[in-house]
């Protein structure tokens, strides 16, 4: 085998994605294959930055997030890593420094952001120029929703339905600048969740007795927001995504014990979203594994939206974001894509 063969040291960023037809439930958790399809929007403000550096005289990988060296997730990046090496024929090991631009672990998909970014950078840096499909496919097994921004826009998440994997990738369905709608975010608390997707995943499909209905309809809601993408139907992404969004969290709540994501700001903000809407602004929400909300709409309604979430109660802070690019390799001094 040998020492090393790649460019000794890479960085990349890669941005966080929401799904708009949510992924929940895993057929595979150790490859990370979900159990339904998704369709998710990246998004250009939420990044996150990872440096990998070969470093043949380490015994074991060292990894880095937000400056601290216990980080969760670093049994997976040396998982990633040991895969990656074996594909570029390398014994050497690697120091990881990453950095997130938003919170970690909070409901923002810090972990999409952060496996894109590390399997990107490590392809570099091992010099293995794989494609994007192989890229999604390694980014997927550290975390299911990382296979979806290696891509920019708007993708969709195949489920797949080889044992090892292969075709359980993201692929692009339309480019930031086809449809660029904006997305506001209010934020309303900045703590990790206390229970993790991975873990209330497990436990849905482990306990819920309507497990098998949320993967039923999956390929209904698919083709229905596959097909409002298709035609920039506001309406029709807004009705997909919402019902989504809900049986999702309905599904999470009928685990047991039950997993409550939600809390009261979260609440407040649905209901002014849909009120918002009814008075004529084109809006929608969506709402991942933790309490924050994001609110997509038009960029003619970015300020209006901002300023309705704005003031409800329990809402600290408001991110404000458009569409953006897949993961790429920067120069670390300039965050230049090369």
């Amino acid at each position: 085998m040998n020492s090393h063969a790649g460019s000794s040291r890479a960085s990349a960023v890669a941005h966080a994605n929401f799904a708009l037809v949510k992924y929940w439930g895993k057929r595979d958790a150790v490859l990370n294959l979900p159990d339904v399809g998704s369709i998710s929007i990246t998004l250009d403000a939420l990044w996150t930055r990872t440096r990998v550096a070969i470093d043949p005289a380490l015994e074991h990988d060292r990894f880095e997030l937000d400056g601290r060296t216990d980080g969760v997730g670093g049994d997976r990046v040396c998982t990633l890593l040991a895969r990656m090496r074996e594909l570029a024929g390398s014994a050497a090991r690697a120091r990881v420094s990453s950095t997130n631009n938003f919170p970690t672990g909070a409901g923002l998909a810090s972990s999409a952001s952060g496996f894109a970014a590390l399997v990107t950078a490590a392809d570099r840096a091992y010099g293995l120029g794989l494609p994007p499909e192989r890229l999604s496919a390694l980014a997927r097994i550290g975390s299911g929703s990382a296979a979806r921004s290696i891509f920019g826009g708007y993708v969709e998440m195949h489920r797949g339905m080889r044992a090892d994997g292969s075709d359980s990738v993201a692929a692009p369905l339309a480019e930031a600048e086809d449809w660029p709608l904006e997305v506001v975010i209010a934020v309303s608390d900045r703590r990790r969740k206390s229970v993790g997707s991975t873990e209330g995943m497990q436990r849905t499909a482990a306990t819920s007795p309507f497990y098998s209905a949320w993967v039923a309809n999956q390929p209904a809601d698919l083709a229905r927001a596959r097909e409002a993408i298709a035609a920039r139907d506001f309406e029709a992404l807004a009705e997909v995504s919402e019902a989504s969004a809900l049986a999702m969290h309905g599904l999470a709540m009928s685990a047991r014990p039950g997993l409550l994501y939600f809390n009261a700001a979260t609440m407040e903000c649905l209901h002014r979203i849909r009120q918002l809407r009814a008075e004529g602004v084109a809006v929608f929400f969506t709402v991942d594994a933790g309490p924050q909300v994001k609110a997509i709409c038009g960029p003619a309604a970015a300020d209006a939206v901002a300023a309705a979430l704005a003031g409800v109660p329990g809402v600290t802070e408001i991110l404000r974001s458009g569409l953006g690019a897949g993961a790429a390799c920067v120069d670390r001094e300039t965050a230049r894509p090369t």
